[in-house]
């Protein structure tokens, strides 16, 4: 019995994976934290002029903005959404409003070193809501990837939302109030 538990987990995530080489993107998703990877999105949303950009807390509107006008990218295909105050939020916040939009694949852009924890809360928000993605790593001078303890961590924060439609700190608030 606890290995078919610990199996499900995996077949899970694997359908996703195979789900999303077969499935083109329709949009591209960029997780805040480093300017950077708002201007390797300007650059894929150059040679991917169909879809729309959705940039979760980068930048200050300004130099975004900026950005995307340098690289001539109609600001009507930019959102720009600062409800997220970390990488679980990223997703917590736009995964709906990605959702109604009819988006069922995304490329995923954040930094090298962070790409693995953003994977597993990726399969895990978006993915209970359809949605798959193809991770695009953006180049960065940090040697290592973010330890394996903290992707667990976020990751048990994303199931946490999946079940109560509260991150770990949201839960404590709304607890609080009560």
């Amino acid at each position: 019995m606890g290995i078919i538990a610990g199996l499900v987990p995996l077949v899970w995530v694997g359908q996703q994976q195979i789900r999303a080489f077969f499935q083109e993107p329709q949009a591209i998703l960029v997780l805040g934290g480093s300017t950077d990877r708002e201007q390797y999105a300007a650059t894929m949303a150059q040679q991917h002029p169909d879809l729309p950009v959705w940039v979760s807390s980068g930048s200050n509107p300004e130099y975004a903005e900026w950005v995307f006008q340098e690289a001539q990218i109609d600001p009507d295909r930019v959102t720009l959404d600062y409800r997220a105050v970390d990488t679980v939020t990223n997703f917590t916040t736009v995964v709906d409003d990605l959702k109604e939009e009819g988006v069922s694949c995304v490329y995923l852009v954040t930094s090298d070193y962070h790409m693995r924890r953003a994977s597993i809360i990726g399969q895990i928000v978006l993915g209970s809501r359809g949605i798959s993605f193809r991770p695009l790593s953006v180049p960065s001078s940090d040697a290592e990837s973010e330890d394996l303890l903290r992707s667990m961590r976020d990751g048990a924060r994303a199931v946490l939302w999946v079940i109560t439609g509260h991150t770990g700190s949201s839960l404590a608030e709304s607890l609080g109030k009560s």
